[in-house]
This record gives structure tokens, sequence and C-alpha cells, in this order.
């Protein structure tokens, strides 16, 4: 078990609170940070890439000329791929690029990204987050307090105030503790997580 700082949002320390040693003390797992964040960044490819090839290129219905006694190699329309103006051969055409990997995998690399923010000293809790209305100005100072330059944030229930007022700060996200995901842990320098979230995040992990 380990013990960590619970801060207020002014970087003030209020609490300590026991983290769970089997996620945030666990064994560093790379290949399945590696497996995972590959899996998400192919999900996320549109798979859209696409090119026509001769039949799909509009015109070149009629041959350009007799097939033989012109002294010219033979062709059957102005389309073909050695023609300029002609259909691709080989190229890319729509596909879906998603897959996925067992649920254990998954479940071990939120385990191992987390504990390598916690390792690393990165991962810090705070007992709440509240901004009355969406002020950029507001939202940039509880950062400075934190100390915190490029950062996750992670809450639980739906904060307008916090989550707006994050939109103009760049290398910052706030993420409801339901989308959590590998990709963006590793993504961003510091883990910054609510008591709350904390406590839900523990409780499916624990399953």
């Amino acid at each position: 078990m380990t013990t960590m700082k619970v801060l207020d949002q002014s970087g003030q320390e209020v609490t300590e609170l026991t983290l769970n040693g089997e996620i945030f003390s666990g064994e560093v797992k790379p290949h399945l940070i590696h497996e995972v964040v590959k899996m998400q960044l192919a999900n996320r490819r549109a798979g859209t890439a696409s090119t026509k090839n001769r039949s799909a290129v509009r015109g070149g219905g009629k041959k350009p000329w007799r097939q033989k006694g012109s002294g010219r190699a033979r062709a059957g329309t102005v389309r073909s791929p050695i023609w300029k103006g002609g259909g691709v051969v080989f190229g890319p055409t729509p596909r879906d690029y998603s897959y996925r990997v067992p649920k254990k995998v998954r479940k071990g690399a939120l385990r191992s990204a987390l504990a390598l923010k916690a390792k690393e000293g990165k991962f810090l809790v705070v007992d709440k987050l509240e901004i009355t209305e969406p002020k950029t100005k507001e939202f940039v100072k509880i950062l400075d307090n934190l100390s915190i330059q490029e950062g996750l944030i992670v809450i639980v229930d739906r904060n307008e105030g916090l989550e707006r007022s994050s939109q103009n700060v760049p290398n910052v996200k706030v993420l409801r503790i339901e989308g959590l995901n590998v990709y963006d842990i590793m993504r961003y320098d510091t883990l910054l997580m609510t008591k709350q979230a904390l406590e839900k995040l523990e409780e499916v992990l624990a399953q």
C-alpha cells in the first residue's frame, strides 16, 4: 500500500489517502501499453483513402484507334493506367483498420500506465475541482497552483464550468472517468484525478 497527499485546488495538502498497491505499485509492462496504444491509434484511423482504378475513371469507353495497321501499340481505352488521366494500379481503397485486444490486456495496460505515472511522481490527487463559471483565467490559476504545464485531468461527473474553461488551454485535457484510456495517460505529462474519480477507478480495476 502506498500513501499519497490529497491537495485542494489551491495546491495545499488537505489529507492523505492509501492507494491500491496492486494498481499503483504493480509491475509496469511496456509491451501491454504499446499493444493497447497501437490498437487505439488504429481504431482512430478514418480509413477513407481512396483511388479510382481503370473501371472507375470516367470516360474511356471508346477504343482510341483500331487494333492493327496504325503502327502504334494496341490500346483498348484511354483510361488505362499507363495513360495520363488513367486509373491507378493497386491504389488504396476504403478499409476498416480497427481491431480489439482482449479485455485482460486492456486492463493490464491501464494498470501499467497508472503505475508508471505513480512511480515517476507525475500522479496527483485533488479533493475536488470547482469552477462556478466557465473562465479560462480561473482554470489556468488552478493549473499554476498545482504546477501543471501539461496534463490530463480526470473527473467523475459532467462539470460544464471546468470542461468549458479548459477548451482554450493548450496541452491540457479534461476527461470523465468512463473515457479514461491508456493513450491519453501516456500522451500527457501529468495525470490529475479528483478523489472521487480515483475511488471509482480503483473500484472498476479491482473487479
